[in-house]
């Protein structure tokens, strides 16, 4: 009993003289408890990597007949997996704007390579960029709007000899 109250007095001492170490190492040894009580109690089912205990031997290895797995039910219109339904959806403002930007993009460099100025391909329609297609579209008697149209790249795609796309 002296030698458990002596211990206890040490590590009372120790803990007095450094109050942040010894918080710190209470909260290290209270987030280990929690982790441990976690994975042992509250854990519900079947835990996969149970290292004390040997597998059940498998009916498969005595040569039992393996049942065969139940087919899903064929999905219906309605049950089409979300991922699908947003890929063919056409009016996609999201991947409008990101083909947009990209398309820009094109635009951008076709017109800097062209000499029509000095533009930074940034995928956004920008003052420099408007500048330049006005530039473009008076040269090549197109209608002025200073914007990116289906007739204004299919003009730049001319210019080059290959589609900008």
């Amino acid at each position: 009993m002296r030698l458990a109250t002596s211990l206890l007095w040490l590590v009372w001492t120790r803990a007095v003289r450094r109050p942040v170490d010894s918080f710190a190492i209470f909260a290290a040894f209270a987030a280990s408890l929690v982790i441990i009580v976690n994975a042992i109690a509250l854990q519900s089912g079947v835990h996969p990597a149970a290292s004390a205990v040997n597998p059940p031997a498998s009916p498969v290895a005595a040569g039992a007949v393996r049942p065969k797995p139940a087919e899903p039910p064929p999905l219906r219109a309605a049950e089409v997996p979300r991922a699908q339904a947003v890929a063919a959806r056409a009016n996609d403002p999201i991947g409008q704007l990101i083909s947009m930007s990209s398309r820009v993009m094109r635009v951008q460099r076709v017109l800097t390579a062209y000499g029509y100025g000095q533009i930074k391909p940034s995928g956004v329609l920008d003052q420099p960029t408007s500048t330049a297609i006005e530039r473009f579209e008076r040269e090549h008697k197109l209608p002025v709007t200073g914007k990116i149209s289906d007739r204004l790249v299919s003009e730049l795609s001319a210019m080059i000899g290959h589609p900008l796309d």
